[in-house]
């Protein structure tokens, strides 16, 4: 299908909402949902979608979009640590996937080739759908949400040698591998040394300038992230990496919380292109004669590969409850194991009935683990008792410190807001304020208060704050309709804490008391009548002085 079929392309999306309507009222994931559309459009169902550019080049937007999301999240002091454990999780449970994967292989009756391009393939993780689903649960700035996505990072560097090692094999040539080895690297440090450079001197300066324009904020965003995969891909390495290294290079900004809030629908929309992509593009030649196979080695990826991560985090200290939950991220495998063995299949080193043992691998272990994430909380109370025997007498704390609590989140700051805000810090109150003016947040910030830039629009945004530590949230916003929609999202997320919303019009405050706000505030109408009672003083204290007679 390509990008001008537009009727076709109507078709799929009309398809996807359809039975994803079906599937949340089954309570069913949609990602799995949106793999089985892909399916059914595709070549083995009703050959809607055939590979073509269309549906593709979407897909890689929506993963670019999602990588650099999770790298805007990312707090580089937070690197150090989890990188330890991430590097060895991620190159542990390759080295152990890949030699009991090949030992189960051989023992399935697979020859020597065959055997090691199924046990590589079923090393690798989906970051896409890993790091879909945490956010789903917002578990991605939880502990073992950030140890997932960095041995995840680590699974994508390997798989990037892999392909290289295994396309050099192709051409014949060891010393052609130590080049394009050579090449990678000295590529990969010269892309982090330019974008250090350009969040050092160049974002900087460029970034206040552009978020006076919202639009204009989100669409630099996209190109940034958008522009860095497509030069990591060119380098040689993954889109994902490109994505992800975008993100981290707008963590430290004031802007990337309103940045995230923004871009949160549209990645969504966009990775529904990359499950139906995913579907679509899975063969099914011979998979009813290899079903037991099939069965045989996803039930080592569904078990073996946490259980590893459980082995290696238990021993460098981790908790049982941060292992398992960690360790259920890695029970299936990803779409490079897919594009590894059509590698394979080009090069001739494995036939047709390999690629489509593991599709079939591909599909049990997405489908079951989605199910298996989606519950590992509940899963883990269940196992807690067999768990506890992964765990050390001491353990780290996997818990991040709690944010300091503030008294009062306050949004607006323009004259009205700024009052407050000056009102409350000098009566001894911490506030944090929240405006979409960068000029006013940056100068706020600079007085010793905490700021966040973005927009009270941005529902996402707001769950983002300290909420449950904060017992007043004010906003003074001019936008009737803004505060509306701020007071009935607080509310139907269970803010217990009081709101106060500023209304500057009579028909205003009558709209925040008929939603049932308990806390209006008409500073225009105290103000008058605060006038009247001045204008009556004075002219009291004038007569009164009329009435004193001359000496």
């Amino acid at each position: 299908m390509t990008s001008g079929d537009f009727g076709v392309f109507a078709g799929v999306l009309a398809v996807a909402a359809i039975v994803g309507l079906v599937a949340t009222r089954l309570r069913q994931p949609l990602i799995v949902s949106f793999i089985a559309v892909g399916i059914a459009v595709g070549p083995v169902g009703l050959g809607w979608v055939e590979g073509g550019e269309g549906i593709e080049l979407l897909a890689k937007l929506g993963i670019a979009v999602l990588l650099f999301l999770v790298g805007l999240k990312l707090d580089l002091h937070l690197v150090r640590e989890t990188g330890p454990v991430a590097l060895a999780t991620g190159l542990g449970q390759v080295t152990f996937t890949s030699l009991v994967g090949f030992g189960i292989a051989r023992l399935l009756g697979m020859d020597t080739t065959t055997a090691l391009y199924v046990a590589v393939a079923l090393t690798f993780s989906s970051t896409i759908i890993i790091v879909k689903l945490l956010s789903d649960k917002r578990e991605l700035d939880e502990l073992h949400g950030r140890i997932a996505v960095g041995f995840l990072i680590v699974q994508d560097i390997v798989v990037v040698l892999v392909m290289i090692t295994l396309s050099a094999f192709g051409r014949d040539g060891d010393d052609q591998l130590t080049v394009e080895i050579a090449r990678v690297v000295g590529s990969g440090l010269g892309l982090l040394a330019a974008i250090a450079l350009a969040t050092r001197y160049v974002l900087p300066r460029v970034l206040p300038a552009i978020a006076r324009s919202s639009e204009l904020l989100v669409l630099f965003a996209v190109a940034w992230a958008v522009g860095l995969a497509a030069v990591s891909d060119w380098l040689g390495f993954s889109t994902e990496v490109g994505a992800f290294l975008a993100g981290v290079s707008l963590a430290s900004t004031p802007f990337r919380e309103a940045v995230g809030a923004r871009l949160v629908s549209l990645r969504d929309f966009l990775l529904l292109f990359f499950f139906l992509e995913l579907g679509a593009g899975l063969e099914f030649t011979d998979a009813a004669a290899q079903l037991f196979d099939a069965v045989v080695l996803s039930v080592f990826v569904l078990v073996g590969n946490p259980l590893i991560v459980m082995v290696i985090m238990g021993a460098m200290g981790y908790r049982a409850r941060t292992s398992f939950l960690a360790g259920l991220t890695v029970a299936q495998i990803s779409e490079f194991s897919l594009i590894l063995v059509a590698l394979g299949l080009s090069l001739g080193h494995i036939d047709n009935s390999t690629v489509s043992l593991v599709t079939v691998v591909g599909l049990i272990t997405i489908g079951i683990s989605t199910y298996m994430i989606l519950s590992s909380k509940q899963l883990f109370v269940r196992l807690e008792p067999v768990l506890r025997h992964f765990e050390r007498a001491v353990t780290r704390d996997d818990v991040r410190p709690a944010p300091e609590p503030v008294d009062v989140i306050l949004f607006g700051l323009g004259r009205f807001g700024a009052t407050v805000a000056r009102t409350f810090v000098d009566s001894g109150h911490r506030i944090l304020a929240v405006d979409l003016d960068p000029q006013a947040t940056a100068t706020w910030s600079g007085s010793g208060i905490e700021t966040v830039f973005g927009d009270a629009d941005d529902l996402d945004l707001v769950e983002t704050l300290p909420l449950h530590r904060c017992p007043l949230v004010v906003s003074t916003l001019p936008d009737a309709d803004a505060n509306v929609a701020l007071y009935q999202h607080l509310r139907a997320n269970d803010y217990a804490g009081r709101i106060g919303l500023i209304a500057r019009k009579s028909r205003d405050a009558e709209r925040y008391r008929a939603i049932g706000a308990e806390l209006v505030l008409e500073p225009f109408g105290v103000a008058a009548h605060e006038l009247v009672e001045i204008v009556d003083r004075a002219r009291a204290a004038d007569g009164a002085q009329r009435a004193v007679p001359d000496s």
